[in-house]
């Protein structure tokens, strides 16, 4: 399970079989699952918060310029 942060948005990428999956974090815990999202499957783990970035860089701001991991 990786965590990161989405321009300011607590997500979770986990590998589930053969694929990447993507959730949305609550502040609960509660994971949702993002369908709109499909990774290559050959993605490596350290290439994912940079190809969150490419798809989702209208999100970035001042506060969150990029995708990171979070701890």
């Amino acid at each position: 399970m990786v965590k990161i942060n989405l321009f300011g948005t607590p997500m979770v990428v986990m590998r589930i079989g053969s694929e990447w999956q993507l959730f949305r974090e609550s502040d609960t815990g509660h994971l949702s699952r993002v369908h709109e999202v499909v990774f290559p499957p050959d993605m490596e783990e350290s290439e994912l918060c940079g190809y969150l970035d490419d798809l989702f860089h209208e999100l970035a701001s001042e506060r969150h310029p990029r995708v990171r991991r979070r701890s």
